[in-house]
């Protein structure tokens, strides 16, 4: 794939499509993991995600590894493909997650699809997933936000990469799949102390609130509730907890 990238795109490309389909499989992942040999494990994922970051393109027509995102995201299903992807010496997430904002459906699914996958591991990782606060949180909290252009007071308590695109209007995420997963990452990152005041400092409660005022989707809704029913109650829990005292 590597070599014939620039020469021979198309055929670059069916590979990329073969890849996606042998780490369909548990052993198809393990092999491009190079799991058990410690010196090159994960090298070659790292040349995928390069690949990958390099090639964006406006037309999907000619985005010859496109198809990587499915890889990634069939690598993100196992634990030892998400302890690779979320290392920050390799930075991969990083640089995976800045594909979020791409034209390309492909690969902003697939992005938004291993972010959520990766979430899994917030309880254990979310230390490695905060420092990336400035990428994940406009990847999944605008997919999410609507297409309503949010008041001044709204957009003073969100970081500059949220308020910025917020103060237009936006076409908003037709993909349902997408939204559904870019809140059940969000919900995994706010299961955590550290994750839940992280969402508060970006009005992340207040960007949900107006996406859901526009969503249809009754599993999205669903997904929104979740949300939202954490966040009550764990503000309620923390809220009485800061008080000293218990509700009966």
């Amino acid at each position: 794939m590597a070599k014939r990238g620039g020469e021979q795109p198309g055929l670059a490309r069916s590979l990329v499509m073969l890849l996606a389909n042998l780490t369909q499989v548990e052993s198809g992942v393990a092999a491009l993991l190079q799991v058990g040999d410690e010196k090159m494990q994960g090298l070659y994922v790292a040349k995928l995600v390069r690949s990958f970051c390099r090639s964006s393109s406006e037309s999907e027509d000619e985005d010859t590894y496109e198809h990587v995102a499915s890889v990634l995201v069939n690598i993100s299903k196992v634990e030892a493909g998400r302890r690779i992807l979320m290392e920050p010496k390799r930075g991969l997430l990083k640089q995976i997650i800045r594909q979020s904002d791409s034209v390309n459906q492909l690969r902003k699914k697939g992005v938004v699809s291993t972010i959520r996958n990766c979430c899994f591991e917030a309880d254990t990782q979310i230390q490695n997933l905060l420092p990336l606060a400035e990428y994940i949180w406009p990847a999944l909290l605008l997919p999410v936000a609507g297409k309503k252009i949010y008041g001044e007071d709204d957009r003073s308590k969100m970081p500059p990469e949220l308020a910025n695109v917020l103060s237009h209007e936006r076409e908003a995420v037709e993909n349902s799949e997408i939204r559904q997963q870019a809140l059940e990452a969000i919900y995994m990152i706010v299961l955590q102390d550290e994750g839940r005041k992280a969402f508060w400092s970006v009005n992340g409660p207040r960007i949900l609130q107006v996406g859901y005022e526009d969503e249809e989707d009754p599993k999205v809704m669903e997904a929104y509730e979740l949300i939202g029913s954490l966040l009550v109650g764990k503000g309620e829990a923390e809220e009485d907890q800061e008080q000293g005292g218990q509700k009966p």
